[in-house]
């Protein structure tokens, strides 16, 4: 993503493609089958944003059409679980320990819509966007609208932990 997103955050839709149920197709296995991914992507860019969150069957959150993600809520880093139907990122897991590390409670949980838009602070993580924060779902801001305080932090923390020698082990 531009660096202005990274400044600044960006928007997202809330897709109406639902998530390919895990039941369907086992979330843990990294296959071609993007087809659900691509029409939300779709779905987003007609919108005018760069990305758009999924549901699953259950109409939870479950995952962005390349990127998972997370909620701040009341200093606490929250996320989809494996049982959400998300494929499980590297860099999900490696900012959930960098989390950790910096005394934030991770919590993996379900995650409804309404809960989403009611966060403090919303980022997604994945190899490319590394750490971004959310800053409007639907034409609502995210908190105050701005990056949030955990969001950079987690940003900053990533960055520093993938160019030192902690990430080569």
């Amino acid at each position: 993503y531009p660096q202005e997103m990274y400044d600044n955050g960006m928007a997202v839709i809330i897709a109406k493609t639902v998530r390919v149920s895990a039941n369907m197709l086992n979330p843990c296995i990294k296959s071609l089958n993007y087809l659900n991914n691509i029409c939300a992507k779709i779905e987003a860019i007609d919108a005018g944003v760069p990305e758009a969150i999924m549901l699953n069957v259950k109409g939870n959150i479950a995952e962005c059409t390349g990127e998972n993600i997370f909620m701040v809520k009341d200093d606490r880093v929250i996320t989809p679980g494996t049982d959400s139907g998300i494929l499980v990122g590297i860099t999900r897991d490696v900012v959930m320990g960098l989390a950790r590390e910096l005394g934030l409670t991770v919590i993996e949980q379900g995650v409804t819509p309404d809960e989403l838009r009611g966060a403090d602070e919303c980022f997604l993580t994945g190899t490319a966007a590394e750490v971004i924060a959310v800053t409007k779902i639907d034409e609502a801001s995210v908190g105050d609208g701005k990056v949030g305080r955990i969001t950079a932090k987690l940003l900053t923390t990533f960055r520093e932990f993938t160019t030192s020698d902690q990430a080569e082990g």
